[in-house]
């Protein structure tokens, strides 16, 4: 397996065996272990020091189900700390099969105004990774639903897969996500949280492609554990409710959550003022469900997002005229855009996020900084026309747009909202703190900023996933949120989709095939013991490069109104104190 070292500011490479240090590392482990050791914890993200790696997870490019995901990761612009970001994509697919266990990009060209075009395959004779050049100039300054035709015709013939970046990238914006195609080869996949399309923005890289034509796929130490691991794990993901053929993410996506989360009072709303709204029927999961239904006169079902995804929770919106609108609707989008402000048309909603898609922006970070903005006044609640204008003016640099593409913390605090729903200056995803403890904790003390995939506690909280926990009760949701952080972390090194956690969670045969599956390619006899090591030890790195960046406990904290401003329904606060927040990682 290869490291390939990319130095953009004279566009060589440099390719080498995997150092025995990283050997039993991949995904995020990999990504974060080689920012803690290489990239200076002060240095500018945007500058020349800071370095964009990219990882395949363990069992990526493998038969494993649902597991092709890639780590990216660098110093994020947005938080200023660590950050690793992952997407399920062809590409990660690809670059699993392709045994480069680590992309790194580092330097910068001293033309700030020029951007490159890489494609890299394989030599039919030695089997190891070529590189070829082209000028990318021309794919600048468009929205990336025009550029992605456009490379994939430059390309005809080759089997390529496209990463790249959008417009928001060369604006620099703390919003900007990775770009990666679907399984149809639509922009619509994204490594999206942190910023980090900025730094691959920053070092003049518009596109990486990956041509894996006679890839020798992944190398598996003992195939017979293997198989025997993907069968188990396969079996568990097709039994459990949630994640089985025509379950509740394959027929309603994660979009599903949102009546739940609403019932629940958990679901942000109008900025986070409130935790629930009053037409989140209008905008869930089983309203897109039907309204394809209604709109096609036949019954759709959800796609993988990428190969041997056998969840299947990815889908598609239709116009009234039948034409496909966006892929997909998630969960977050659908809330970030929904009843974050107010908005209740899917059309609308769906037309949000397909200019994020086509700009760059993640929906996340712009629904929730467009709450803010509402907030403030520079737009009203509930208007979806000025929430459209507003995305716009973010994608093509205008002032207004460019404060807002900075982020929610810094947009917040250029606005003057006290009510800004941001931890390390990353925007709040879609579960409101004060209704849902746990996911609060693992806001304010994943080493990501406020992230729910760092640690879904929203499992036994709100899914009765392993457990059945108060959602609304503090008790022992300290520890719950530390295990979840640590399993967290080994599942986005294995290469898996975090959604495996519901299965694995409930049907211990499920975990053990998680297990056996890494065993079976690494040769290793690992436990569960073994692997929450592993993940534990994955956040004492990256905590560490945050500390030694100035990010330390005294930012692991929920924002002030939410200790202050009672949340309706429940009108409960988030009273978890400071030294209570503190012995997450105190004890790690």
């Amino acid at each position: 397996m290869w490291f390939l070292r990319i130095n953009m500011k004279d566009r060589t490479h440099q390719l080498t065996e995997v150092p025995e240090k990283y050997k039993k590392l991949a995904g995020r482990s990999l990504t974060s272990n080689l920012i803690a050791d290489e990239v200076p914890p002060l240095a500018h993200p945007l500058g020349p020091n800071n370095k964009l790696v990219f990882s395949p997870g363990f069992v990526t490019g493998t038969s494993a189900p649902s597991s092709s995901r890639i780590s990216v990761g660098g110093k994020s612009p947005l938080t200023g700390g660590i950050k690793e970001s992952n997407a399920g994509t062809p590409w990660a697919w690809k670059l699993g099969r392709m045994r480069i266990k680590a992309l790194i990009v580092e330097g910068q060209p001293e033309d700030k105004g020029e951007f490159w075009g890489l494609v890299i395959g394989l030599d039919k004779e030695t089997g190891q990774p070529t590189l070829e050049w082209f000028d990318a100039t021309e794919f600048t300054g468009q929205d990336a639903y025009d550029v992605y035709p456009m490379v994939f015709k430059k390309f005809e013939g080759r089997r390529v897969s496209v990463c790249g970046i959008g417009m928001a990238s060369e604006h620099a914006y703390g919003n900007a996500g990775v770009i990666f195609e679907d399984m149809s080869q639509n922009p619509s996949r994204f490594a999206g949280r942190g910023g980090l399309g900025s730094v691959m923005g920053s070092k003049g890289l518009k596109f990486i492609l990956l041509d894996d034509a006679g890839a020798p796929g992944v190398e598996i130490a003992d195939k017979e554990l293997f198989d025997e691991g993907r069968k188990k794990l396969a079996a568990a993901l097709n039994e459990h409710a949630i994640t089985k053929p025509k379950g509740g993410l394959n027929t309603y996506g994660t979009a599903v959550l949102v009546n739940i989360l609403n019932e629940a009072g958990g679901l942000p709303t109008r900025n986070f003022s409130r935790g629930r709204f009053e037409n989140a029927a209008k905008i869930a999961g089983e309203a897109i469900f039907d309204g394809v239904k209604e709109r096609l006169g036949e019954e759709r079902y959800n796609h993988a997002c990428s190969p041997g995804c056998i969840i299947r929770c990815s889908n598609t919106w239709y116009r009234k005229d039948k034409s496909e609108h966006v892929s997909c609707v998630e969960y977050e989008s659908d809330w970030a855009f929904g009843a974050n402000l107010e908005i209740d048309d899917l059309d609308t909603i769906s037309e949000l996020v397909k200019l994020c898609n086509g700009y760059g922006l993640d929906t996340i970070e712009t629904g929730v900084t467009l709450g803010v903005a509402m907030e403030a006044g520079v737009l009203p609640f509930g208007d979806g026309e000025a929430a459209i204008e507003m995305v716009h003016k973010m994608g093509k640099g205008e002032p207004i747009g460019r404060i807002l593409g900075s982020g929610t913390g810094t947009a917040g605090k250029i606005l003057g909202v006290v009510r800004t729903p941001a931890v390390k200056g990353q925007g709040m995803p879609a579960y409101e703190p004060r209704a849902v403890k746990g996911i609060g904790i693992t806001y304010a003390t994943s080493t990501m900023g406020a992230d729910h995939t760092a640690g879904y506690t929203i499992a036994p909280e709100i899914l009765a996933v392993m457990d059945d926990l108060d959602p609304l009760s503090k008790e022992g949701k300290i520890a719950l949120s530390r295990a979840f952080q640590a399993t967290t972390a080994f599942i986005d090194t294995s290469g898996h989709c975090l959604f495996i956690a519901f299965a694995i969670l409930d049907i211990a045969s499920g975990y053990q095939g998680m297990i056996d599956e890494v065993n079976g390619v690494l040769g290793t006899k690992w436990t569960a013991d073994d692997i929450l090591e592993l993940g534990t030890e994955v956040l004492r790195v990256e905590r560490k490069f945050n500390e030694a960046a100035g990010i330390g406990k005294q930012a692991d904290r929920i924002p002030e109104f939410m200790h202050t401003e009672p949340l309706p329904p429940h009108n409960v606060v988030f009273e978890i104190d400071e030294e209570t927040l503190d012995k997450v990682y105190g004890e790690l």
